[in-house]
């Protein structure tokens, strides 16, 4: 069992009044912020504690030590920019209670002294309080025990007076993990707090575990752990944290989300325990007795190894405004390149070129649609990244050029460590320029990874970054072209036979930095650095495509991220869900898990239901392990085959509609993959559900994840809304939860009443062949017979659509019979000779008499219809309206 010092240490702080007291006499108020000090009632030393209100309704609260003996670690770089303060205003002033408030007085922070908690109201309601259970610990610098001189002892001090027993249980001054010694040269640093939010008992977030949506009450167990670790096969319903990190944690309840962004980038603890707690109502007169009710509260102790307190309040009120202040602090989801939300194929390892161009064609034999094929680690030559093995890939640009005929990409592998080997150019310009981490004696730090011993580049110093950066180029980056992209893979970092199978906390970093300080944000450097890299080779002008194993608060802004080495059991198909969703609501929309699961061979039946779930996510990539059997989609039999290549054509048809969300997800910050209570938050019933989710507003999917399924129950929420089976159009009876039949050939999806979905109206080869492929749309009525929906469209690879509004953003609405077409961005001028080729109209009360198109010309056309009186669905046909102009379809 892992011990975790830091937990051990602050566990030694028990429930109850804070020793720190506020000195309010301290208190300073500038524009930016308010600022006061507060002191630790038995040991005497000071803390500054900061406060301010950001455009948006955001509250950061930090405290870092008011003089500490050096400067302690402050995150940087995922913030976007500094934010924009707004001045708070003192309200109320006594000499134990200090009151905030804000511009237009719709929030209060109240500051008590003794003991110090802060309590943030809405409307004079407490959203959330902070350190009301006095769990605050901050534990500050102090010399080493060999250098103190003798003074007035206290409490803290006094760890010097423990025996080496009780100092190495602590792990004070060092920690051991099995042999392995990690020596703290600045001693121990750690830092936590309690929020108590009040009226919560759900909350979610604070991806990566493979464990349920709603998070669990941590007071009987393990608390969820934030630390980015390479765990091979990882558990199901396990709190240790795997390959990524984000410290955003979300609470909802019927009238409000709030959230909170622990920024923090050491190994983190959270503790979760929600309970029921008595509120007082006062009563009116002096007849009526003063009433009890219990009220849930949700206490979260944060607990981290070092740095400051820098701590996020998100005030929403909703979830989606939740969704926009996390972006304003760490950015939006980059735009992906349209080829990347194709199919993507890939295994540890395609052997060699024929293999390669064996399997590409065996897409084109099964009239299979996929964009990219990708290569591991095996494809370079002895494991040195950006380079090829010489005698299986012999011709790399050659074999691109192949693929550039048919319209497809290539993603190859690089990993952050780099091969101990002189003769490597990589390895030994790096050294020479002193880009290594070192070790805690100053050396290269020296780890045992794929090559064998490497070294691992320092990816937190902006000038390794650049230099990286720069190997992308095509003349550095011999055989490499504009169509190869790159997926950066043991980025946590691995590293073999190491502590956790990870790097040392006492290497050091740039500016002196230990690792134990940006553990967290060694990946997420990478996937900037990388991403920034293939910008450059195109002198800015095209989108990247970067997937990273290891992620922070903030990746999104570089690519998209997976979940990892998943086995292919069902439990692992079953529990991808909550851990996509999870990933979606911290801000990383771009999410997957390896399609039929990354170890093991799965059966027919499984993999099928893998594919089917995988077409509905946002990221979607069928790998396997070298130990797996071969599992091209083809290879299971005719049946199996057919089932595959419809749930794969299901995606491509679908591109427009995807396209639009991860434009909403760009420029929005609205998830791609929802949950069920993002989209119906006043409804209690959606608040666990966890085994369906919304895709975009418009979309609910259920995963089949039981085995020989004959029948899966279907949560369809909301009384008031009207849900149509997706492919068959026919109205749903019932909301609620309903029994439905299903069978290997599908999986049940569902379209909400009130939305137009666009789609294609075939799949091609590959995202490229479908540029030219005409529309439908699919306009779903709701209670009032009507439908909203959107398109958005540019050239699906460069950044025009940003510098030169090539972008076209049309809205299709459906009101009174009449479905019309707009410019929702008068900006964008991007032109194409797509057209809508056909309508379908889902709960359209009667058969029309007749349907006329009437173009932004005034040509006014007859349209063939067909109505079906079972369904209800009208379907209008031939209707060639242009994408990029106005029209109007009146049905009489």
């Amino acid at each position: 069992k892992i011990i975790f010092y830091l937990d051990r240490r602050q566990k030694l702080l028990h429930p109850g009044k804070s020793l720190y007291r506020a000195l309010l006499d301290s208190v300073t108020l500038s524009d930016e912020n308010v600022k006061f000090q507060i002191v630790h009632e038995e040991n005497k030393v000071l803390l500054q504690v900061e406060i301010c209100e950001i455009e948006g309704n955001i509250f950061r609260l930090k405290i870092d030590e008011a003089a500490p003996i050096r400067a302690r670690y402050k995150v940087s770089d995922v913030l976007i920019k500094e934010p924009t303060t707004k001045r708070l205003f003192i309200s109320q002033e006594e000499a134990d209670v200090l009151v905030l408030s804000s511009i237009n007085k719709d929030y209060k922070l109240q500051v008590t002294a003794k003991p110090f908690q802060v309590e943030l109201q809405s409307k004079d309601e407490t959203v959330l309080s902070m350190n009301s259970n006095g769990l605050l610990y901050f534990e500050h610098l102090q010399p080493p025990p060999s250098d103190r001189k003798p003074t007035t002892k206290n409490k803290e001090e006094a760890a010097s007076d423990l025996s080496k027993e009780e100092q190495d249980y602590l792990g004070l001054w060092q920690e051991k993990f099995g042999s392995f010694l990690d020596i703290k040269a600045h001693g121990p640093t750690s830092v936590g707090m309690d929020f108590s939010l009040h009226g919560f008992d759900h909350v979610y977030g604070i991806p990566q575990h493979t464990e349920a949506l709603l998070l669990k009450n941590t007071s009987d167990g393990d608390a969820y752990r934030l630390y980015n670790l390479d765990i091979f096969g990882h558990k199901i319903h396990d709190k240790i944290g795997i390959y990524g990190s984000v410290p955003l944690l979300l609470a909802h309840k019927p009238n409000r989300t709030s959230g909170i962004f622990w920024l923090n980038s050491s190994e983190t603890l959270v503790d979760i325990n929600t309970k029921a707690v008595a509120e007082h109502t006062p009563s009116r007169s002096a007849a009526e007795t003063a009433k009890q009710r219990a009220m849930p509260l949700t206490d979260v102790r944060w607990m981290s190894e070092s740095g400051i307190i820098d701590v996020f309040l998100l005030m929403g009120p909703t979830a989606f405004d939740i969704f926009k202040q996390f972006a304003q602090l760490t950015g939006t989801q980059a735009l992906p390149p349209l080829f990347s939300l194709g199919y993507h194929q890939c295994r540890w390892n395609y052997e060699n070129e024929q293999d390669v161009k064996a399997v590409d064609a065996g897409f084109d034999e099964h009239d299979i649609p996929y964009d990219v094929i990708w290569l591991d680690i095996e494809h370079t030559d002895g494991k040195r990244y950006f380079t090829w093995d010489k005698k299986k890939f012999q011709n790399p640009r050659k074999m691109q050029e192949h693929l550039r005929k048919k319209k497809r990409k290539l993603v190859v592998i690089i990993d952050p460590h780099i091969k101990a080997d002189p003769m490597y150019t990589l390895y030994s310009q790096a050294k020479d320029k002193g880009y290594f981490v070192k070790d805690r004696n100053g050396k290269d730090f020296e780890g045992i990874c794929w090559p064998g011993s490497s070294c691992y580049l320092d990816f937190t110093n902006p000038e390794v970054r650049k230099w990286y950066a720069d190997q992308f180029a095509f003349k550095t980056y011999k055989g490499s072209t504009n169509i190869l992209f790159v997926w950066n893979d043991m980025n946590e970092p691995s590293v073999f036979k190491g502590a956790e199978l990870t790097m040392q906390k006492d290497a050091v970093h740039y500016n002196n930095w230990e690792h134990r300080e940006v553990h967290n944000l060694y990946g997420f450097y990478q996937q900037m650095a990388t991403a920034e890299g293939l910008i450059r080779r195109s002198s800015g002008k095209e989108r990247p495509f970067v997937l990273t194993r290891s992620f922070f608060a903030g990746s999104q802004k570089y690519g998209a991220v997976w979940t990892g080495d998943n086995t292919a059991e069902w439990g692992y198909l079953k529990i991808s869900i909550p851990m996509l969703l999870t990933i979606s609501i911290a801000g990383i929309s771009f999410c997957g898990a390896d399609v039929g699961g990354f170890i093991g061979d799965p059966e027919p039946e499984l993999l099928v239901r893998w594919y089917q779930a995988g077409a509905y996510q946002p990221f979607f990539r069928g790998h396997s392990n070298m130990e797996s059997k071969r599992r091209e989609p083809w290879l299971f039999g005719k049946k199996n085959t057919q089932i595959i290549r419809e749930a794969i054509r299901e995606r491509y048809v679908l591109l427009p509609y995807l396209y639009t969300l991860f434009y909403r997800a760009h420029t929005a910050a609205e998830p791609v993959m929802r949950p069920l209570w993002v989209e119906f938050p006043g409804k209690i019933e959606t608040f666990g559900v966890e085994n369906e989710y919304m895709l975009g507003n418009a979309l609910l999917v259920h995963p089949v994840t039981e085995q020989e399924a004959k029948a899966v129950s279907v949560l369809l929420p909301g009384s008031e809304e009207i849900w149509y089976d997706f492919r068959k159009f026919k109205r749903m009876e019932d909301s609620g939860t309903l029994k439905i039949p299903v069978t290997l050939e599908n999986i049940p999806v569902f379209q909400r009443g009130g939305t137009v979905i666009p789609l294609k109206t075939t799949a091609g080869k590959s995202t490229e062949w479908m540029t030219d492929i005409s529309y439908e749309l699919h306009v779903a009525l709701d209670t009032e017979a009507c439908a909203i929906g959107e398109l958005y469209l540019d050239d699906g690879h460069s950044f025009q659509y940003l510098h030169k509004t090539q972008f076209l953003y049309r809205k299709f609405t459906f009101h009174r019979n009449s479905l019309s077409s707009r410019c929702t961005d008068e900006s964008g001028q991007y032109h194409t000779a797509c057209v809508v080729e056909r309508v379908i109209v889902l709960g359209f009360g009667q058969q029309p008499t007749f349907v006329t198109a009437c173009s932004k010309d005034g040509k006014e056309l007859e349209v063939a219809f067909t109505y079906d009186t079972k369904t209800s669905a009208l379907m209008l046909e031939n209707l060639a309206l242009r994408i990029d102009a106005d029209w109007e379809i009146c049905i009489n």
